[in-house]
């Protein structure tokens, strides 16, 4: 299988910018880990459809920056749809006094990092999430 990352749009207007740039980070992050890189599908969405998702597949009845569904049948491989919140980015990033462009990618590896087997669900797992992407963070080629 090829590796391909896809971006989509749904119930937004946004322009992602470096795609080329960001899709070999995010496979770099993914050999990194040790896993092949498969599909990727990056869909940017609003919070009214991401909150409809979350509902219908996690039962979670709030607004979230992303979610991320595994599609991978090879333990190797990592294959998945994220779905991210451009109304969330933008609105953590203000509170954050980050920039949208620092906590979008930061949303995104975060959602790598789940696929490639990191958990957030205790203060622990959390600290060592938030290690990990700052550390890819700082991979970013471009800067």
């Amino acid at each position: 299988m090829a590796t391909a990352i896809n971006y989509f749009k749904e119930d937004v207007r946004f322009r992602f910018l470096d795609r080329d740039v960001i899709s070999k980070w995010v496979i770099n992050t993914i050999r990194k880990e040790g896993f092949r890189a498969g599909t990727l599908n990056v869909i940017f969405c609003s919070d009214r459809y991401l909150r409809k998702m979350n509902k219908q597949y996690l039962q979670h009845n709030y607004n979230t920056d992303i979610i991320t569904f595994d599609l991978s049948d090879d333990a190797s491989m990592i294959q998945g749809d994220l779905f991210i919140s451009i109304d969330r980015i933008t609105a953590n990033a203000a509170s954050l006094n980050n920039s949208f462009t620092d906590e979008l990618h930061r949303v995104m590896i975060h959602g790598v990092l789940h696929l490639c087997g990191y958990s957030d669900k205790s203060a622990a797992k959390l600290k060592e999430m938030r290690n990990r992407e700052d550390h890819y963070l700082g991979k970013r080629t471009w800067r």
